[in-house]
């Protein structure tokens, strides 16, 4: 089944950010766009890599009014210890959201009742709480922030100009297509 279109549900879960833990909410993420970024677990090898992408490319989200939270199945204490352990995670700005009763992951469909852990799970948010893309790849293979932030800037594009779609690799400024029967089989 599908989650594009879903509505995230409603949350409350600690966070650790700006060396403060703080509470997260739904409507903490509403009136923005967000990137949920789920990740196995704190203190292992490929995590690090992919939060140090997103951490160098922070800025960028921010000023396209995106919001980013990493999520896993640790506690915000977890987080801590790591933030404060590791020089890749403490280049890290943006929410390290925990959830250790699983109940982000399961409500996006990324949790491992085996493993009591999270796929790699991307999530794509839309102002008004709705996933509006996602992918969820194998723990063995990190993702790549600059693909993810075109993929909000796409995402950002359609919400704006529904008429309009955007061709694979697009990115903004470049030509978009205006779906037509004019266009079938044309391209």
């Amino acid at each position: 089944m599908s989650l594009i279109g879903k509505e995230i549900t409603e949350f409350e879960a600690q966070a650790f950010h700006e060396n403060e833990f703080k509470t997260i909410k739904k409507e903490d993420l509403l009136g923005k766009w967000n990137v949920l970024f789920f990740y196995p677990a704190d203190f292992t090898f490929v995590c690090p890599t992919e939060l140090e992408d997103l951490a160098n490319k922070y800025e960028e989200f921010k000023n396209i009014n995106c919001e980013i939270y990493s999520v896993s199945c640790d506690t915000h204490f977890v987080h801590k210890a790591w933030h404060d352990t590791s020089k890749t995670i403490k280049k890290i700005n943006y929410p390290m959201l925990a959830d250790p009763t699983a109940k982000l992951a399961k409500d996006l469909d990324v949790y491992i009742e085996a493993d009591g852990l999270a796929e790699r799970g991307s999530f794509i948010i839309n102002p008004e709480g709705k996933v509006v893309m996602y992918e969820v790849i194998a723990g063995n293979v990190g993702r790549n922030a600059d693909e993810l932030f075109r993929r909000v800037q796409a995402s950002q594009f359609v919400y704006e100009h529904g008429d309009e779609v955007c061709p694979a690799k697009w990115k903004p400024g470049e030509e978009t297509l205006k779906p037509s029967l004019d266009l079938v089989g044309l391209i």
